[in-house]
């Protein structure tokens, strides 16, 4: 998958390999020309990908090779473990959580899963969690800080399911109740925004000590098509929606609504996923020594100042 302002990087890249294939086919030198191609293709890298549009970096965020939660989960833990079912209805799929060991410390992973191909999009449901799909997260939450376990959340949803089934079955509810309990969660809370942020579908599971977003993702009280077709009646106006909503990372950071930014590879995540779970890993567990010095006391007070100050206008 290339997306239109990835093509003339493709270009280069496909020069690129033809050259080195004739190099190794003819049997001939060309590593001038070679270092010539990568070093153009590197600065033709480094100039796109730092002048993206807010648009752009929601592309990015849906990139059909970008790497979802259990991606990172399996290469930054051993021996991950993935619990299911809410006890009440059934296991949502499009929320996954289970425990697994970073680093020599045992943690309780929750997460949005999408799927790569059709059968598996479906039976993610695209990353749309139903009420059952929070209440499970509760539940490991939950479970997490009975056996003192710190929580990592992996927040990638275009929103939680807006079906009316879901609403039969208390979706509003669930979400509220996530936010009320996360609050008051006694142990270390970590949550990463890895691709879309999307309403109270991801703040289902995004209430923490420690709020990050990788560089290419987004966060917002909605999607830009969504409030294109809200503002204009059309979604062609995404690209203007998305610039209005301030929705990206940095956009994040400077509006204090997230504490940091986790750099990606250049060229996004999906580039080389060993190299961004090797970097969220590092801010995990940096966070995470930072935060066991902390009275779980004072980190819930600290937790609920942080969220209550966010919106509020001081004169």
């Amino acid at each position: 998958m290339v997306l239109e302002f990835e093509k003339p990087i493709a270009d280069l890249e496909h020069k690129l390999h033809e050259m080195i294939q004739l190099a190794k086919g003819k049997n001939v030198d060309l590593s001038a020309d070679i270092q010539s191609l990568e070093e153009k293709l590197h600065s033709l890298k480094k100039e796109t990908f730092q002048n993206l549009t807010r648009w752009q970096r929601v592309q990015l965020s849906r990139h059909g090779d970008r790497p979802y939660a259990l991606d990172y989960i399996y290469e930054m833990t051993d021996n991950f473990i993935e619990l299911h079912g809410d006890r009440t209805v059934k296991d949502d799929k499009a929320m996954i959580g289970g425990l697994g060991d970073l680093d020599g410390r045992t943690v309780m992973f929750i997460g949005q899963q999408k799927g790569r191909n059709t059968k598996q999009r479906q039976e993610r449901n695209f990353g749309m969690a139903n009420p059952e799909g929070y209440r499970k997260a509760l539940r490991l939450m939950k479970m997490a800080e009975k056996f003192k376990k710190p929580i990592v959340t992996l927040i990638d949803t275009p929103g939680a399911f807006p079906g009316i089934e879901a609403e039969e079955r208390g979706q509003g509810e669930a979400i509220a109740r996530n936010l009320r309990e996360m609050f008051k969660l006694k142990v270390p809370v970590i949550c990463i925004v890895i691709g879309e942020g999307a309403s109270g579908g991801a703040l289902g599971i995004a209430i923490g000590d420690k709020v990050f977003m990788l560089e290419n993702t987004w966060y917002s009280v909605i999607s830009p098509e969504s409030c294109s077709s809200i503002l204009w009646r059309s979604w062609d106006y995404k690209e203007q929606a998305a610039e209005a909503l301030k929705l990206t990372s940095p956009d994040m950071k400077a509006n204090g609504l997230i504490d940091a930014i986790i750099e990606e590879p250049l060229g996004g995540a999906h580039r080389n996923m060993q190299d961004m779970a090797t970097r969220m890993k590092k801010t995990i567990i940096t966070s995470l020594k930072e935060l066991d010095k902390i009275n779980p006391d004072k980190r819930i007070v600290t937790r609920i100042d942080k969220f209550c100050s966010m919106g509020v206008v001081n004169e």
